[in-house]
């Protein structure tokens, strides 16, 4: 899943939503299933009054199997949510909504 997806709304659109056709066909197979996942980080999102990037990032810095984070920062905004995120502890009723809609993409 196109990793910006989480952080604002589907439709919402970008330079790079609109001309990466190399995303495009990456992601397309599984856009639908996507996008139930990136609901569901906002629902996540406005029930704890946190941007969306804050409960991704929580959600990554949870999982063991993860041990270096790639954060891309283009605004200082973004360095402010990934360090923010270190504090957020979700719940296990939490994990579970983020991972329940998830459909792992093909490896390409």
């Amino acid at each position: 899943m196109a990793a910006g997806r989480l952080t604002r709304d589907w439709n919402e659109q970008t330079s790079r939503s609109e001309n990466d056709q190399v995303a495009k066909a990456l992601f397309s197979r599984t856009e639908e299933a996507d996008r139930k996942v990136v609901e569901r980080v906002a629902e996540v999102a406005a029930n704890r009054g946190l941007p969306r990037a804050q409960i991704a990032l929580a959600w990554l810095f949870q999982k063991e199997e993860v041990t270096a984070p790639i954060i891309g920062s283009t605004k200082t905004s973004h360095l402010e949510d990934a360090v923010s995120a270190l504090s957020v502890k979700l719940t296990p009723e939490e994990i579970t909504s983020l991972e329940e809609l998830y459909v792992p993409h093909p490896l390409v």
